[in-house]
């Protein structure tokens, strides 16, 4: 019973870290994220569809994956996924209110990111997408999960790049390359 209370509370305190990180530094300045998230913050830049219910569509094809195959990644993302997306949409309002030069913001956002992301990659959660992608491959291949989270990262502010321009991506990328920084020293430190 203690352990479904720890989980559950490192899903709440890692996606409310996703979400002030994306909210508070990436969104004003324009910044990606990899991954599905990456993928919602473009459609959000140029759409104004909402950041976390994209990532939850987005997510669907990987989790019916999870479904048929690894449930036990299903289970273990479905709870992040969910609370990810709510908590990023309803912390919407913080887009104004870290009016930080960008540097300072893709460091710090890439800071908070990664510690969100790799908590919950610690205690075996994630926020389904493109987390739950890289756990199928560290289990087929013995990566760590948080290189595979980067190497994906990078194809998707790739993609970014042609509609952001060149200083957000530039800055993306930093922010995406602590992310996977520190999410790949906590990953490591649990195994």
């Amino acid at each position: 019973m203690i352990v479904i209370f720890q989980r559950l509370g490192v899903i709440l305190v890692g996606s409310l870290l996703i979400g002030i990180g994306i909210n508070g530094f990436l969104v004003p300045h324009k910044l990606l994220d990899g991954g599905l998230i990456g993928l919602a913050l473009i459609l959000h830049y140029y759409f104004g569809f909402q950041t976390g219910l994209c990532m939850l569509v987005l997510s669907m094809p990987l989790c019916l994956y999870a479904w048929l195959y690894e449930r036990t990644f299903f289970y273990n993302s479905l709870q992040g996924m969910l609370a990810s997306s709510l908590l990023i949409d309803w912390l919407a309002p913080l887009r104004t209110q870290f009016l930080l030069p960008i540097l300072v913001s893709a460091i710090l956002g890439g800071t908070i990111i990664g510690i969100g992301i790799g908590l919950m990659l610690r205690y075996e959660t994630s926020t389904g997408g493109t987390d739950l992608l890289a756990q199928f491959i560290s289990k087929a291949s013995s990566l760590n999960v948080g290189i595979i989270i980067f190497i994906i990262d990078g194809f998707v502010v790739s993609a970014g790049f042609s509609t952001l321009g060149a200083k957000s991506f530039v800055f993306s990328c930093l922010s995406i390359f602590i992310v996977g920084i520190i999410t790949s020293i906590l990953v490591k430190q649990s195994n």
